[in-house]
């Protein structure tokens, strides 16, 4: 005797959606609506020198360039004293790695300084600007990668 498999017409809860939603293939969910791409980015193995990806000039007082890979980027942001990044918030969370210098950021009610050799981790969705109190270097890796980066639609900071 063959067994019938019930099928079910029972809603998820928020909870089992958010867990089936976490399970799909991460370049899904990642890219869609964040790079205009008509097919996800192959994840591939590149060694990549930062003297060979070019310094893109946003304005006199700051530079970055940046690595995107499948679900993450990398930027080397460049920011002379006196640099004021204007408030902004996106969707991708970042890790900020300040490697030389300092930058002081208003977030979430807080003025913090993140001296050389800190990490200041922002949740997406959160308001924060800068300001470059010293020539500085960080490192900004973003999951997913921001696109108005890669599209060149960030007018906020030229």
């Amino acid at each position: 005797m063959k067994k019938k498999k019930l099928k079910t017409t029972a809603r998820k809860t928020p909870a089992a959606r958010k867990a089936t939603s976490a399970a799909r293939p991460a370049s899904k969910v990642a890219l869609k609506g964040t790079v205009l791409r008509s097919k996800p980015l192959a994840a591939e193995l590149r060694h990549i020198p930062w003297s060979s990806v070019e310094v893109e000039a946003l304005n006199p007082l700051l530079g970055r360039h940046f690595v995107v890979g499948q679900n993450v980027m990398l930027a080397r942001v460049l920011l002379k004293k006196g640099c004021i990044v204007p408030e902004h918030s996106h969707h991708n969370e970042q890790l900020t790695y300040v490697l030389e210098g300092a930058l002081k950021f208003w977030i979430d009610g807080k003025e913090i300084v993140v001296n050389a050799g800190e990490v200041l981790t922002i949740p997406p969705n959160m308001p924060h600007r800068a300001e470059a109190l010293a020539d500085t270097v960080d490192l900004d890796i973003f999951n997913p990668p921001r696109a108005d980066w890669i599209n060149r639609t960030d007018a906020y900071l030229r």
